[in-house]
């Protein structure tokens, strides 16, 4: 995985993201918190890349294994309970093609392999440091 670089200007909560491969996005806060609302939140970002890892992860496989998976449509809410220091995630996955219920369901198992949830679903270690 490549570096992923931000740079925060003048403009409040306004923050350039880059990654290693050039892509670029901005990320902000919404109005009512003093951002400008021109980018994802934060927030938006966490739910952003399990929504396009799983996504990802269920079009590659059902590929590989031959199958009729036509779309794939996720919706993701965010729950953060500050009493229990916990974090939900609720993800809805809407499949659409010629599917059987058990290929959905294999669907479903696969789409918790995707390397975003495993990121997400064991103990994170973040080291911070100044330059």
């Amino acid at each position: 995985m490549g570096k992923i670089t931000s740079h925060l200007r003048n403009t409040l909560y306004q923050v350039e993201i880059q990654s290693e491969s050039g892509n670029q996005i901005v990320a902000d806060e919404p109005i009512e918190l003093g951002g400008g609302n021109l980018g994802f939140s934060p927030d938006e970002l966490v739910r952003a890349a399990l929504a396009a890892c799983t996504s990802a992860t269920l079009r590659m496989y059902a590929d590989r294994k031959g199958w009729d998976l036509q779309d794939v449509n996720l919706e993701l809410d965010f729950i953060w309970d500050k009493e229990l220091s916990k974090t939900t995630i609720h993800r809805n996955i809407h499949l659409s093609g010629n599917l059987d219920e058990a290929q959905k369901e294999r669907l479903l198992n696969i789409a918790n392999m995707c390397p975003i949830h495993k990121v997400y679903s064991n103990p994170i270690e973040i080291i911070s440091s100044l330059k």
